[in-house]
């Protein structure tokens, strides 16, 4: 059966998934890179930034976790875009022309537009829909492989509080951001509805991963 699944979700010990202040110069505001410095340190993450190496050990484990299985992704507005890339009928995405997703990808956003074809077997489509909606049309795209939720934070809030995840791996960084977007409000008692394993790792982040009960 296609499961729902969040990976390589860093949050720092606040709770911010994403800092304050995103733009075109800023993905992820005033937290930069810091969310994700033990994965661009790891064979899984190296490359993205153009490197070779990159260590081997329980970070990339868990980050090489994200890819296997994936037939179809679901991100918000702010993972495709900065504040009002809406209003540029040229923008594509961070990622140039081939995306690192090589699957449908569906982009939840209030100003849906066409398709977009990139290289690589990403296709770009643009709902607005809510949750179990998105995840209807992804699942049918995805044909019998797993759906992943790519985020942001509001977009990963939403999945949780309707039910919808079934597997999710965060990764709790230690710093303090202070402001951004978190991933926790309104999701009291969400631990209930999970089997829970944490495991830390050498470079001081702790994977935490959540198994939707089967009790």
């Amino acid at each position: 059966m296609t499961r729902t699944r969040i990976h390589n979700l860093s949050i720092s010990l606040d709770g911010f998934a994403t800092g304050e202040g995103q733009s075109l110069d800023a993905p992820m505001g005033h937290a930069g890179q810091r969310l994700h410095e033990w994965m661009m340190a790891t064979r899984f993450g190296a490359p993205i930034l153009g490197r070779q190496g990159g260590t081997a050990g329980v970070d990339d484990a868990f980050a090489q976790q994200h890819e296997p299985g994936i037939g179809a992704e679901i991100m918000g507005a702010g993972k495709f875009g900065p504040p009002g890339w809406q209003d540029d009928a040229d923008w594509k995405g961070w990622w140039g022309p081939n995306p690192p997703f090589h699957t449908p990808a569906f982009v939840l956003t209030h100003h849906p537009r066409p398709s977009i074809e990139m290289e690589g077997g990403t296709t770009f489509h643009f709902l607005d829909a809510a949750p179990a909606e998105a995840l209807h049309a992804a699942r049918a795209a995805a044909e019998g492989q797993d759906v992943r939720i790519g985020g942001g934070p509001t977009v990963v809030r939403d999945f949780l509080a309707a039910g919808l995840v079934d597997h999710m791996h965060v990764v709790q960084v230690p710093i303090v951001l202070g402001r951004g977007v978190r991933v926790w409000d309104g999701l009291e008692a969400l631990e209930t509805n999970y089997e829970i394993d944490a495991v830390s790792a050498p470079s001081g982040v702790t994977h935490l991963t959540f198994d939707r009960s089967t009790s």
